[in-house]
C-alpha cells in the first residue's frame, strides 16, 4: 500500500522540520521500485515540488523524459508524493530544510538507499532564513563529502540555485562558490559534477519568487536530464541495456614484460573485463582516469614510452598526455589522472607479469595500478595501492590494430 500524500505546504521557510533535523532511515512501507537504477532526488521543498498541483516537482518531467529515452530509473527516498503521472513517488525533499538538515541524515540516507546518483539542490532555506550565508558554501561542500565518502561510486550531480525573487544577489554570491566546490572534488578523482540550474527558470515561472509552477519544474526536468545524459552510466544505459564489449580480435602480448614502442594498447583489467579509459574524453591536466565497457575509442588507447631502466610512461593516444599519480602520492588510494608529460618518476611504471597479466607499479611510490574497491562498474576509479596480488591490479594489454 501507498503511504498517504502530504499536503500542499505554503512556503519553503516554512517547512516543519524536526528541530535537530534529524529523522530515523527508515525505508517507506511501499516504496516503489523497477529494479533500475536508482537515483535520489535530494533537497528542500523544491525537491518534493511544492507550487506544483499534486507536488512531484521536477521528477514529473524527469520521469517521463528517462522512460522516453528509454532508461530504467528508479527513485529513492524517504519522502513520496507526487501525481499518478509520476510512477515512482519516492524522493528525498524536505520542505523548509537547510543544508545543515540535509548534512545531519545524509550518510544513513545513503546507506538505507544506496543511490547510484544523486540530484542535489539545496540552499534556498539558509537564504531565505539567512542562516550564516558567508558559510554555506562551505556546508554544501561537507554534504558532498560525506556522499562521496560514504558511497565512493555515486555520481553526485550538484545544481546552482534556481532564482528567489527578494534574494537575488545572496543567490548570485552562493552559486558563485559552488563551481570551485565541485571542480575541486572532480579533480581529486570524485564523481562530482556541476549542473547551472540558475539560468533554466525564469521569475515569470515562479509566481511566489521561490517554487516554480509546472512550467518551471519542467525546464529544470530539462537541465536535470541533459546532466544525467553527459555521465555515462549515471542513469544506467537506454532500453535497459548493457553497453557492449566487442569481442576482441588482438590477441595480448606474451607475459614478458616486454611491450612495442611503436604500438597502441588497451589495457582490459583481468577482474573486470573493462579498459583503462580517460573520463568523458577529456584531454585536460589532472581529468579522471577510470575504467569503462571497451568501445575501441582512443581514449581507451595507450602507448608505453621507454625512459629506460625497465620503466615506461603511459601515453594517452586521446590527449598526448601520461598517466601520473596525483600529486606524486606514496599513500594507497592516491588517484591516477592524466597529466602533461613533466619527466617525474610519478608518470613512469614498470611492468610485472603475473599468469600472462601485466601489473603497472609506479616508479616513485612501489604500488599497484588497480581498480578502485575491486569494482566491476563503468566508472570505477583508477588508483595506486600496495600489491595484494588482487586480479583488479592485473592488466591484459591488448593491441590495437
Amino acid at each position: 500500500m501507498h503511504r498517504l500524500a502530504r499536503g500542499l505546504l505554503l512556503a519553503v521557510t516554512l517547512g516543519v522540520a524536526l528541530a535537530g533535523g534529524v529523522v530515523a532511515p527508515s525505508a517507506p512501507a511501499a516504496a516503489e521500485s523497477n529494479g533500475g537504477t536508482r537515483v535520489m532526488p535530494l533537497g528542500d521543498s523544491i525537491t518534493e515540488g511544492i507550487g506544483m498541483s499534486g507536488g512531484g516537482g521536477y521528477r514529473v518531467g524527469l520521469w517521463q523524459r528517462l522512460a522516453q529515452g528509454g532508461y530504467t530509473t528508479d527513485f529513492v527516498g524517504s519522502g513520496f508524493n507526487g501525481p499518478s503521472s509520476l510512477w515512482d513517488h519516492d524522493h528525498e525533499g524536505h520542505s523548509g530544510w537547510r543544508i545543515d538538515q540535509i548534512d545531519a541524515n545524509i550518510v544513513n540516507w545513503v546507506r538505507t538507499y544506496q543511490p547510484r546518483t544523486v540530484l542535489l539542490h539545496i540552499g534556498t532555506n539558509d537564504i531565505s532564513q539567512n542562516r550564516d550565508l558567508g558559510n554555506a558554501p562551505n556546508r554544501l561542500a561537507g554534504v558532498i563529502d560525506k556522499i562521496t565518502s560514504t558511497s565512493p561510486q555515486t555520481d553526485v550531480f550538484v545544481a546552482t540555485l534556481i532564482p528567489v525573487s527578494y534574494a537575488q544577489s545572496q543567490v548570485q554570491a552562493y552559486n558563485s562558490a559552488i563551481p570551485g566546490i565541485v571542480s575541486s572534488r572532480a579533480n581529486a578523482g570524485k564523481k562530482v559534477h556541476l549542473v547551472n540550474m540558475n539560468g533554466a527558470v525564469p521569475l515569470s515561472d515562479m509566481p511566489d519568487g521561490v517554487h516554480p509552477n509546472a512550467a518551471g519544474y519542467d525546464k529544470m526536468a530539462a537541465v536535470w536530464y541533459n546532466a544525467l545524459r553527459s555521465v555515462p552510466g549515471s542513469i544506467g544505459n537506454p532500453s535497459g541495456g548493457t553497453t557492449p564489449t566487442p569481442t576482441p580480435t588482438p590477441t595480448p602480448d606474451p607475459g614478458t614484460g616486454q611491450v612495442d614502442t611503436s604500438a597502441w594498447y588497451t589495457l582490459v583489467n583481468r577482474n573486470s573485463g573493462k579498459a583503462i579509459d580517460v573520463y568523458n574524453l577529456s584531454t585536460a591536466d589532472g581529468a579522471r582516469i577510470t575504467q569503462w565497457s571497451r568501445n575501441g575509442g582512443t581514449q581507451q588507447q595507450w602507448q608505453f614510452v621507454s625512459v629506460g631502466n625497465g620503466y615506461y610512461q603511459v601515453k594517452s593516444r586521446l590527449s598526448g598526455k601520461l598517466l601520473d599519480v596525483s600529486g606524486r602520492s606514496t599513500t594507497d588510494g592516491a588517484a591516477i589522472h592524466q597529466w602533461t608529460n613533466h619527466g617525474g618518476t610519478n608518470q613512469q611504471f614498470s611492468l610485472q607479469t603475473i599468469d600472462g597479466y601485466v601489473q603497472l607499479i609506479a616508479r616513485n611510490s612501489g604500488k599497484a595500478v588497480e581498480v578502485q574497491g575491486a569494482s566491476t562498474a563503468d566508472g570505477g576509479n583508477i588508483v595506486q595501492y600496495t600489491d595484494w596480488n588482487g586480479t583488479n591490479q592485473q592488466w591484459q594489454l591488448v593491441k590495437v590494430g
